[in-house]
């Protein structure tokens, strides 16, 4: 404002110029009352832009030139008639109260303008915080709009470990505080007060110091040289405290997302560690104790066996082996999907391909001639990580070879719809309960069915498998549903969605892609 003062004198100087030259010029066309209201107005005009005491003093200065010069006798202060006395005075008068209406009213205009300034103020520091998550980022933001506020030199101190104060780490500077305003800062951070000149505590103190509040927790201070002699300090230490409070709630808000993700992270990692001693347990024994039994009856009986029971225990130890391997691949697969930032090896594949391994690996299995395939032709390329889309429909198909009669088809189709591909597994088995539809998709979780129907023993299952779909379908952005038959069985579709090849893909979320 002080640069724009003298601009606002030459403006008052302009308009008391032109009224008075309008006086002399119409003195003798109209009487002194019409002459005194081009006073009035020129007092009230220059009152926009004088300072209080100057207005004044110009309104004062004008009605005795006034006087002077217009007022007969003229060029004396004598006034002959008393009218003419009674309109000096009211001149008088009215000039000042119009010119202090006008200046009160500038006043708050003015005030309105400050406060304004500061809410506007206040919403862009809002604004930065929200966007920024960096604490120096915060800290830097910080001293500049305090700074701005003040005109005044700012240091900002946060904790470097975000309000662990049992931490050796020092603090995050930005400033150049000297030892003494460091151990200030400290002990405001500490006591989570204001303190310095002009706070009522330790004001025998040069500076002031503020600190960064949150929600019952202190993040940091600030210091403000110079503050106590600032003419506006008294009204400024709310709105400076408020942006301060901004800035240790927005901390508090950085503390809480970390604490919450580190606390998620564990919660993962517990998880997984307990899906891992819930399946040694669970369900390992079995193929172990049964490959156990059999390699021991070969080692200690094997002499005395015909061909026959020799070939049937190996065949057993083969077939245990190979689901133990599978379900060892299922639940440290399942580990490694459920854990923070995993890393998908993706490249453009072809479904066809795809397909075609699988059913040749399930083709030499005792019971893979009942799988039937068909692929759409001229499918598009998919991005993905191939080994773990085999493991999906390898899981499906030995889902649907376990759980169907044994002459049954199961059926693989690959189709596109719209923008995703879908792969979809389907049997003729006796299907799965609705109330278990949604469960058997949770990890150690298997449908009710009849293993009459099929022959199936009713432990073949694990719980993993599908579990595992599931996560491998959902970290390539994609969805495992199942749909009931109307003839009978089960139908697992698998949705995953179609990119063009020049598009760069975007990695699922908590997941990073990389190139084998």
């Amino acid at each position: 404002m002080n640069n724009r003062t003298p601009l606002r004198n030459t403006l008052a100087l302009v308009i008391w110029a032109v009224a008075w030259l309008a006086m002399f010029a119409l003195e003798g066309t109209l009487d002194l009352a019409n002459l005194a209201m081009l006073l009035v107005l020129a007092s009230a005009l220059s009152a926009l832009w004088l300072p209080g005491w100057a207005s004044m003093l110009a309104s004062a200065a004008a009605v005795l030139a006034f006087n002077w010069f217009l007022v007969p006798p003229k060029f004396t202060f004598t006034v002959d008639i008393h009218q003419n006395a009674l309109l000096l005075l009211a001149l008088l008068l009215v000039n000042w109260i119009i010119a202090g209406l006008v200046i009160r009213q500038r006043r708050l205009a003015e005030t309105a303008q400050t406060v304004a300034a500061r809410e506007a103020r206040l919403r862009q520091w809002g604004d930065t915080l929200r966007d920024a998550s960096d604490p120096a980022a915060h800290a830097a933001a910080l001293r500049t709009a305090l700074q701005e506020a003040t005109d005044c030199t700012v240091s900002v101190s946060v904790l470097r470990a975000l309000g662990r104060q049992q931490d050796n780490s020092p603090p995050l500077q930005v400033g150049e505080p000297d030892d003494e305003q460091r151990t200030a800062l400290a002990l405001c951070a500490r006591d989570g007060r204001p303190m310095g000149a002009g706070s009522g505590r330790y004001d025998e103190l040069p500076d002031t110091y503020m600190p960064l509040r949150g929600r019952g927790i202190t993040l940091g201070a600030a210091l403000i040289t110079g503050l106590a002699r600032h003419p506006q300090g008294h009204e400024l230490r709310p709105h400076l405290q408020a942006l301060c409070d901004q800035m240790g709630s927005a901390l508090h808000r950085s503390l809480m997302s970390e604490q919450e993700r580190l606390a998620r992270e564990q919660a993962q990692l517990q998880a997984t560690r307990n899906a891992l001693l819930a399946a040694i347990s669970h369900d390992f024994r079995t193929p172990l104790a049964t490959i156990m039994g059999a390699a021991s009856s070969l080692q200690e009986q094997g002499e005395r066996m015909d061909p026959a029971q020799r070939q049937r225990l190996a065949a057993g130890i083969v077939e245990e082996s190979e689901r133990l391997a599978r379900l060892t691949d299922n639940t440290l697969q399942l580990a490694r999907l459920d854990a923070p930032a995993v890393s998908l090896r993706c490249d453009w594949e072809s479904a066809e391909e795809i397909v075609g391994a699988v059913l040749r690996r399930t083709r030499r299995t005792p019971q893979g001639h009942r799988v039937r395939a068909w692929v759409e032709p001229d499918l598009p390329l998919l991005w993905c990580d191939a080994m773990l889309v085999s493991q999906l429909l390898d899981n499906l198909l030995d889902n649907g070879l376990k759980y169907s009669p044994a002459e049954s088809p199961v059926e693989l189709h690959a189709t596109r719809d719209g923008e995703h591909l879908v792969l979809a597994v389907s049997d003729r088995g006796p299907g799965i309960a609705a109330a278990w539809q949604q469960k058997v998709f949770e990890v150690f979780q298997r449908g009710e069915y009849d293993s009459a129907a099929n022959g199936s023993p009713a432990d073949r299952g694990a719980g993993v498998g599908l579990a595992v779909c599931r996560a491998i379908a959902r970290a390539h952005r994609g969805e495992l549903q199942l749909r009931p038959r109307a003839e009978g069985g089960c139908r697992f579709e698998c949705r995953l969605p179609l990119r063009e090849i020049e598009q760069t893909p975007t990695p699922p979320p908590d997941a990073r892609e990389a190139l084998p």
